[in-house]
């Protein structure tokens, strides 16, 4: 039995695929996240096999969730879902360790073989991507700058995203339980590395940087 922990902030999306996995008698949807740090504690708590994970999402973006939990879980195959092609999104995906790629207008149709791809260690992408995956990766690990080149840490990005998506100081300690005055050292450390001086451009920096969607 394969076992599915899903995370999407869009509850039609969720319905839909859950739909389609509950009629597999192979398969078993254990756990359903609606953001990052969700997905994360779940996939901690449950042990799934596969995680379908949406990269857009609030509080913590798939991308940073999917390299928390492989830290943590390396077995774990992650396949990322998204309404974008986008080469960065790709790369991004790639090089956290996730295993696939489904563009969300296909993933109902293509979950199955997606799952069953990654369970037996390959990788999977919907049709529309997987020759621009072929021809354009070993370019574009040039050409683009990854995730791990970032000059913020892990805990400052998460806290980037979080002021980003419009929330308070106070709001972000509580998502990420820590003090306020954490979050307004971390704020502090975030604009002196980057050379920014208000929220507004650390929320251009973080909507270039794929950290939170563009609405």
């Amino acid at each position: 039995m394969v076992r599915i922990l899903l995370a999407d902030d869009h509850k039609l999306l969720i319905d839909g695929l859950r739909l389609v996995l509950d009629k597999q008698r192979a398969m078993e949807v254990v756990g359903v996240a609606k953001d990052g740090l969700e997905a994360t504690r779940l996939a901690a708590q449950l042990k799934p096999d596969v995680i379908l994970l949406d990269i857009s999402m609030p509080r913590q973006n798939g991308i940073d969730a999917a390299r928390n939990i492989l830290r943590e879980s390396p077995e774990t195959k992650i396949i990322m879902l998204s309404m974008h092609d986008d080469r960065r999104f790709i790369q991004a995906s790639l090089r956290t360790g996730a295993r696939g790629y489904i563009l969300k207008e296909s993933a109902a149709r293509e979950v199955i073989e997606a799952i069953g791809a990654v369970q037996n260690g390959e990788l999977f992408f919907s049709q529309s991507v997987r020759d621009q995956v072929l021809h354009d990766y070993v370019e574009m690990m040039r050409e683009d700058r990854d995730n791990s080149d970032s000059p913020l840490s892990g805990r400052e990005r998460e806290v980037l995203q979080i002021l980003a998506e419009g929330k308070s100081t106070k709001d972000a300690a509580d998502i990420l339980h820590i003090s306020v005055k954490t979050i307004e050292s971390h704020r502090k450390q975030i604009m002196d590395k980057l050379g920014l001086h208000s929220i507004a451009e650390l929320t251009k920096y973080a909507i270039r940087e794929g950290l939170t969607p563009l609405n």
